[in-house]
């Protein structure tokens, strides 16, 4: 990519967060419109829980395939085509007749997704080489998750409350049409020095590892374990078999060997606990509020902007204090207030008073608002440019993982407390168990951020970057190979 202007590096960082501001706005919105969907489309909690889980596990499924395509055929073009599919996939789910049909376009919608946010993730790198500069530019990214979660709840509110939940989808076409617009003019092409091969059998291998898993946890509490196990064990033989297949390969779709840096897989696994906590917070939040305590769409999505306004609030600090400071103190402020949080719930039952409900908010999002930055910043950081977008892609994946399965496992444990009663009798009790999940992904992303940001593991990202560029790594004084 050709050395550019600060001004066209800062249009092109707003380009970039225009896709990611669709795409996070998509979920934050749909989540207010659930007990709209449930109530019109006679869905149960599992076919709520499809909505969500169809489009992060197609995203999941297919983000590091996208990741590898940029790198190999040219970025731009393939976040082009993402902004394509993406706006046509939100026409379609605008046109839904019934939830099937819903949760097929939303599959759509996913697919035009994954080519994007791990994609302009990479175009970023790619465009913002100075590790500081970086480093601010993945906080202002940071802040358009909050701002998506601060501007979500109340656009898909009013929306709901005014037109309908239809109207939800129409917020990404102006968008996605002006972000391709912009795209093709100023965003210049970039791809990798040597390109990467496909790799079909491992795509497909994440493919049946995502989805088994996902399914069998969703549809655990309403059929048999003979009708959930099977699809269990497809998701073990498939990890398994990529655990095995992968290291094979000279051009893997998942390169293990960049999980040989401490700070990479502790990214990794805190993206996963951080947004499962997300995915479960929303989905529970808007049930809580709309289905037990009456409230309307518009002013479910008014009670939520304690947490989100902190997100959107936090998230450009956070990205500051990476540049400045390292990852460390944001990481161990993000899992703080998330355990803190996920605790107000699970043992003083804070949906029970108001102010306890607001202080839960409040402290989910700033601990959410903190951890966004460090871990896009420890992915891509250390890693070979060539390789930005696979890294990315892996960073991307985790978070869409972690947000189906918080969204699968909560839900899966709501509906087995709830069974066959109402949720305004007994919501607080069956939701219990959930809230203690959320406290320990919490308290992962607060151990890990002690763990994984030290000399030591900083030494195993160095080893790791040096493994990567095809040099063998030299030993430290005090430190193993």
């Amino acid at each position: 990519m050709p050395e550019l202007s600060h001004g066209r590096r800062m249009l092109v960082l707003a380009i970039c967060c225009m896709s990611l501001l669709i795409v996070s706005l998509d979920n934050t919105v749909l989540n207010v419109a659930l007990p709209s969907l449930q109530r019109e489309l006679d869905a149960s909690t599992s076919g709520l829980q499809w909505t969500i889980d169809a489009y992060t596990l197609v995203l999941a499924s297919l983000l590091m395939l996208a990741g590898s395509t940029a790198d190999r055929i040219g970025r731009r073009r393939v976040f082009m085509s993402g902004l394509v599919v993406f706006t046509l996939g939100s026409l379609l789910c605008s046109l839904a007749p019934d939830l099937n049909w819903l949760v097929v376009f939303r599959m759509v919608q996913a697919v035009g997704g994954s080519m994007l946010n791990p994609v302009a993730m990479s175009i970023i790198t790619n465009t913002f080489t100075d590790p500081r500069e970086r480093a601010r530019a993945i906080g202002v990214w940071g802040a358009v998750v909050g701002l998506s979660m601060a501007a979500g709840p109340l656009v898909g509110g009013l929306l709901v409350d005014s037109v309908g939940w239809r109207s939800i989808f129409w917020v990404n076409l102006p968008v996605g049409l002006a972000a391709l617009l912009l795209t093709w003019r100023f965003v210049p092409e970039s791809r990798a020095p040597r390109a990467r091969r496909p790799d079909p059998v491992g795509q497909v291998l994440v493919i049946a590892l995502f989805g088994s898993l996902t399914y069998a946890i969703i549809e655990a509490p309403h059929g048999s374990w003979l009708s959930t196990a099977p699809f269990a064990a497809v998701a073990v033989i498939a990890l398994l078999a990529l655990l095995r297949y992968e290291p094979r390969r000279p051009e893997p779709l998942i390169d293990l060997r960049f999980f040989r840096s401490a700070p990479f897989s502790g990214a990794t696994v805190i993206a996963v606990s951080a947004f499962a906590a997300l995915g479960g917070f929303l989905f529970l939040s808007t049930l809580y509020l709309q289905n037990v305590r009456g409230l309307s769409a518009m002013e479910a999505g008014l009670w939520m902007l304690p947490m989100a306004v902190p997100t959107f609030l936090c998230a450009p600090l956070s990205g500051r204090l990476v540049g400045s400071r390292g990852p460390r103190l944001p990481l161990l402020v993000a899992g703080g207030a998330m355990t803190v949080s996920g605790l107000l719930f699970a043992l003083f039952e804070a949906e029970t008073s108001n102010a306890t409900l607001l202080t839960g908010y409040v402290l989910f999002g700033v601990g959410f608002g903190f951890v966004n930055a460090p871990i896009t910043n420890t992915a891509v950081s250390g890693m070979p440019l060539s390789q930005a977008g696979v890294a990315s892609a892996v960073a991307s994946t985790s978070r869409q993982l972690g947000q189906t399965l918080g969204v699968a496992v909560l839900g899966a444990v709501l509906a087995a407390g709830v069974g066959a009663s109402s949720y305004a009798d007994t919501f607080v009790t069956a939701s219990r168990p959930g809230w203690w999940i959320l406290a320990a992904c919490g308290a992962v992303v607060l151990t890990l951020g002690v763990v994984t940001t030290g000399p030591w593991a900083r030494a195993t990202a160095e080893r790791a970057a040096r493994r990567l560029k095809g040099e063998q790594p030299a030993r430290r004084a005090g430190v193993g190979a």
